[in-house]
């Protein structure tokens, strides 16, 4: 396939997991990826992996997701490098569990800032070259969007507010050309999820209702549906999301 030949797509958190599965599929299908991240020096290792592909078009920049300055002069960045932008697609954010008695407002800002904020921003700088190309937005919320996450409050805010954020886009923009639509992952394997650090009051007898039905999965599998919603093959879905989990809440 090759859905996205001469066209380009900007990939949040594209310097590891989800992130990195998405930029490369949508090189995979021969087209121009803008590699964003804060991680510079993994940002450059994806940037190297689509290279050595030999398909589609890998350019990056480093940005803080949460720095509105940063996130406007990366947009533009895109911009003066491929001219033109069909789609963004916002995988990056952060994982973390408190025990909500304990939880710090700073990283409950943190959170929301990167998570929910970084989203709104990028999404924010985009619309006006979405609107030119009649693109689409695609966001990253998480089951934890809807159904409970234990010691996850900050976490699931952020991401409720990233599927709430995404529905109100796609009405107010949907009649103008742009889909807006949102990806709810479960249990994939990412070194976010690997990584995660739990509270010691965190309740373990909770976590297999969290767990798929078939196992943990790859990013690849995320990626193949960030693709087709960035797609037209996605022409008549929007404010929709798509849980990519499993069976986690079926």
């Amino acid at each position: 396939m090759q859905r996205f030949s001469d066209r380009t797509v900007l990939v949040t958190g594209a310097a590891s997991g989800i992130g990195r599965a998405v930029a490369q599929r949508i090189a995979r299908e021969a087209g121009n990826v803008f590699c964003v991240d804060v991680n510079s020096e993994l940002l450059q290792e994806t940037v190297d992996l689509i290279s050595a592909e030999g398909v589609g078009v890998a350019e990056s920049r480093v940005c803080d997701v949460s720095d509105a300055k940063s996130v406007t002069e990366t947009v533009q960045a895109c911009i003066d490098t491929f001219g033109s932008l069909y789609s963004i697609i916002n995988m990056a954010g952060l994982l973390r569990f408190d025990d909500t008695e304990q939880l710090r407002i700073e990283d409950w800002d943190h959170v929301i800032a990167v998570n929910l904020t970084g989203t709104l921003l990028f999404c924010k700088a985009a619309i006006p070259h979405l609107l030119e190309s009649r693109g689409s937005m695609v966001n990253a919320a998480s089951t934890a969007a809807i159904a409970g996450l234990p010691c996850g409050v900050a976490y699931s805010a952020s991401k409720g507010g990233v599927l709430a954020m995404t529905r109100s886009l796609a009405i107010e923009y949907g009649k103008r050309g742009i889909r807006a639509n949102c990806i709810c992952p479960g249990d994939i394997n990412t070194s976010m999820s690997k990584d995660a650090e739990f509270p010691e009051s965190m309740d373990f007898d909770l976590i297999p209702r969290l767990m798929s039905l078939t196992g943990a999965r790859e990013p690849e599998v995320v990626a193949g549906v960030a693709a087709m919603l960035a797609s037209e093959d996605a022409a008549h879905i929007t404010g929709e999301d798509i849980r990519v989990d499993g069976g986690t809440l079926s």
